[in-house]
């Protein structure tokens, strides 16, 4: 099971995501969960620094299926708007796959 962990500040800023394990939707290679759960991970981080220039701190397990993303600074408007449209998505994934595959939590830090 993936497990996406969203956190954000008491005033509503988001400071980092953390994926931690595997969805194991189906057998490793043809995972089309999993697929889907790296692809909108990605492409999320690299617009956040390709094209609204954030600063993210980012680590990495491949293995473990472990990915960790810091905003050194608080997002910019447009950034945020991704954020919301990354959480969205993964909620529906959430939803259409079923929470033993991918849970998504937002906890205040």
């Amino acid at each position: 099971m993936t497990t996406v962990v969203i956190s954000k500040t008491k005033s509503g800023s988001y400071k980092s995501i953390t994926l931690m394990g595997h969805a194991e939707y189906s057998k490793k290679g043809s995972d089309v969960l999993c697929a889907a759960i790296s692809v909108l991970t990605i492409s999320t981080l690299n617009s956040l620094e390709a094209l609204a220039h954030e600063k993210i701190e980012t680590s990495t397990n491949e293995e473990t299926g472990f990915i960790r993303a810091v905003f050194e600074d608080n997002l910019q408007e447009k950034s945020v708007f991704l954020i919301d449209s990354y959480v969205f998505n993964m909620q529906e994934l959430s939803k259409e796959y079923g929470k033993k595959f991918l849970q998504v939590k937002i906890e205040e830090v």
